[in-house]
């Protein structure tokens, strides 16, 4: 070869080099990374929310999703720190306690329009009850993934063993109630490392998680329109007479500083949802249960969690980021996640359908539990400024979480504190 072919070949590889190059680098350059804050490590959850992100790429290979999972307990405090430090998060799990903070803070993206106009996407399946705290004149800032009734798990080989009557025995009976639930989990508490009934993630800190129990009693912290405080009110006192008498007299719930862990057969009881399912043992190692929560004062009742998926107008691409929030709830996708997260979708409310995805749960759980809890169920309690309120009652609940606690008296100078900004 001569001199100038070579040399003229070397500037064509050189330019075609180049050309790759910079191709390669548009190509990066125009790849979206979105990123989604939720609360869970669970590695079923992280499997199944990888694999939606996955089959997403399979059609907009240009966008990759992952999950950032952040503590449960400061979640919250975590994201909005993230969001004032200008490191908001493209999408993010909300609480359904600070579902009206977010909402009417103009945090988040309207979704109504980029999920009506998704194919198959069927907005009009979505119980309109269940979008009622992640909306505004009418519009959705928040799809609700998850809408969970708490339910009670049961160690039916630990209630046995204390000679006590388990939860299913109870039913049958038709005395599934409250007083009865209690003394078959003193049963198990007297057993020295074992603990009766524990009312999950509460930890004397979250209190809003006591009203899977005071519901029962027809208690709430608030009135029905969030104005007046409720906490002194005859209803919540006589449930809180009733869990401090089970927490410090029977010793049936776990006092303050005892951490007892369910999944690890360690208790009679544990309320929470149905998502902690996966934490059951695989190897079987107790003989499990799950029952509605027991009948109240008021008769039978239930109380529904949720949890809504944003997309913050502070991340870097909110309409990708929609885009992939109406993919990742879409029918198909909504149908995977009420494995663990039972959906709002009004076709999927059914034992038959939720049963393909909970092998682990029966037909008859899935009815009385999941079907009829989300049909009868109450919202926890949330409120605008809650995580103020959240604070302010947790201080004053302190004084209730004493041997000799003067519970009407704690519960007047929670709502003297309160009240002022309830009303506002």
């Amino acid at each position: 070869m001569s001199y100038r072919n070579k040399h003229f070949a070397l500037r064509t590889l050189a330019g075609l080099a180049l050309s790759l190059a910079l191709a390669a680098s548009a190509s990066a350059a125009e790849q979206v990374k979105l990123r989604m804050t939720i609360w869970s490590a669970n590695e079923a959850h992280l499997k199944l929310f990888n694999g939606i992100a996955e089959d997403y790429r399979k059609t907009q290979p240009d966008v990759a999703v992952s999950f950032e999972s952040l503590p449960f307990d400061n979640y919250t405090t975590a994201l909005t720190t993230q969001i004032a430090g200008g490191n908001a998060p493209d999408m993010a799990w909300i609480f359904e306690t600070t579902a009206y903070d977010f909402v009417n803070s103009g945090a988040l993206v309207p979704l109504t329009k980029t999920l009506a106009a998704a194919p198959g996407y069927n907005l009009g399946d979505v119980a309109p009850s269940a979008t009622e705290r992640w909306s505004k004149d009418g519009v959705l800032y928040a799809y609700p993934f998850s809408t969970s009734p708490f339910a009670v798990f049961v160690n039916n080989d630990l209630i046995k063993k204390a000679g006590a009557k388990t939860p299913a025995e109870l039913i049958a009976a038709g005395q599934w109630t409250w007083p009865n639930a209690i003394a078959s989990a003193q049963a198990v508490a007297k057993e020295p490392g074992k603990g009766g009934m524990v009312v999950r993630d509460f930890n004397y800190q979250a209190w809003q998680y006591l009203s899977s129990v005071w519901n029962g009693w027809g208690a709430a912290p608030w009135s029905a329109d969030g104005k007046r405080c409720t906490l002194a009110d005859k209803p919540m006192v006589d449930a809180l007479g009733f869990i401090h008498d089970a927490i410090f007299t029977k010793k049936a719930i776990p006092g303050p500083g005892q951490n007892v862990d369910f999944f690890a057969g360690d208790a009679a009881m544990t309320i929470t949802q149905i998502s902690r399912a996966s934490l059951l043992p695989k190897d079987k190692k107790f003989d499990w249960d799950l029952v509605p929560l027991p009948k109240g004062s008021t008769g039978d009742y239930a109380i529904v969690g949720q949890a809504g998926i944003g997309v913050l107008k502070a991340g870097k691409n909110p309409d990708q980021a929609a885009a992939f929030v109406a993919y990742m709830t879409n029918a198909e996708n909504s149908a995977k996640l009420a494995q663990f997260f039972p959906s709002a979708r009004k076709s999927l409310l059914n034992a038959e359908v939720l049963g393909k995805t909970n092998a682990l749960l029966s037909p008859a759980q899935l009815d009385k539990v999941v079907v009829s809890g989300i049909a009868t169920g109450k919202l926890m309690p949330g409120h605008t400024d809650f995580a103020r309120l959240q604070q302010m009652v947790r201080s004053g609940l302190d004084a209730v979480w004493q041997p000799q606690a003067d519970i009407p008296a704690a519960t007047r100078a929670i709502c003297a504190q309160i009240g002022p900004l309830l009303a506002k």
